[in-house]
């Protein structure tokens, strides 16, 4: 059983709320990671426990409560950056071409 607190805030309609309010201010280096990781939960080839981690961490990324508050002018992501990219680290392993290639598609259709 999971003792992370934020991966039971993630849910699918609050993740893409959030990244698509947020996506210009957020920068496409928070959201990279993000969407990849996203893509990997999704995949029923990932392992429980690198969704456990990927849904916490997704779950900090979309709470309103976090260590810097993301209206904060430039810093505002850096926590959220800084925990999705752990996070990323930890589950490496499990982020597919494929993975990667939906997120880079996903930011191309925003930022292009």
């Amino acid at each position: 059983m999971s003792t992370n607190p934020f991966e039971k805030k993630f849910t699918d309609d609050s993740f893409w709320k959030k990244v698509t309010k947020y996506a210009k201010s957020a920068g496409e280096t928070a959201l990279e990671p993000a969407l990849k990781m996203y893509y990997a939960a999704i995949d029923a080839d990932t392992p429980m426990w690198a969704k456990t981690t990927i849904y916490g961490a997704l779950g900090y990324f979309i709470s309103p409560i976090d260590a810097i508050p993301d209206i904060t002018p430039i810093v505002g992501f850096t926590d959220d950056i800084g925990i999705l990219c752990a996070a990323l680290a930890a589950t490496a392993s499990h982020i597919k071409d494929t993975h990667v290639a939906e997120a880079k598609q996903k930011l191309k259709q925003w930022f292009s």
